[in-house]
Order: C-alpha cells, then structure tokens, then sequence
C-alpha cells in the first residue's frame, strides 16, 4: 500500500482505495495506473537529484582549475566543498535509483 495523487483533486490518497475520500471520485480500474504514474514520477525525481548532484560535482572542479592553476584559499573551500558533495550525493542517488528500478510496479 502506497500513497498516490488522485487523478481528480491530486490530493494524496491510499494506493487500494476504491473511492477518493476527498473528492469521491471512482478510482476501481485507474489503480494500476495511478501506481505506474507514480513509480515514473519517483523515477524523474530521482535522475533529477542524480543530475543536480553531477552538476554539483563538476562545478566544484571547474571552480578548482578555474584561471589555469590550482585553487588556494576560499576559492579552495568552495570548490573542495562542490567537489564532495557531488560526488557523494551522486553515488547516493545512483544507488537510490537501482534499488527502485527492483521494486516491482
């Protein structure tokens, strides 16, 4: 059981809900939809998250070699910090993004 958007109010409700509790709307045949729906979605933000943290990650070494010689000083800082932070945070969403193409639909 997972929570999905109503395809009439988006409001969140129950995956095995026959009815929205909020709209009334009927929901018995779109369940398998509203299920695949939301597994793309997760799926978009995801690979967002994957994106952002690659753009992070090569920020932090443009920023490094920025001018032709290394970085010294804040400029170091900011860069050292882009560089982790985007190579971790992408490593954490790539992992994120196998474990659910696992998860059945």
């Amino acid at each position: 059981m997972a929570l999905v958007e109503c395809p009439s109010c988006s409001k969140r409700i129950s995956s095995v809900a026959k009815a929205c509790p909020h709209c009334s709307s009927k929901l018995s045949g779109e369940n398998e939809s509203l299920n695949r729906i939301s597994h793309i979605k997760r799926s978009n933000q995801l690979m967002n998250q994957s994106f952002f943290a690659m753009t992070l990650f090569i920020a932090g070494v443009v920023i490094w070699f920025w001018g032709g010689e290394p970085a010294e000083g804040v400029r170091a800082t900011v860069a050292g910090a882009c560089f982790v932070f985007g190579f971790v945070g992408y490593l954490i969403a790539r992992v994120r993004i196998v474990l659910h193409k696992r998860k059945s639909v």
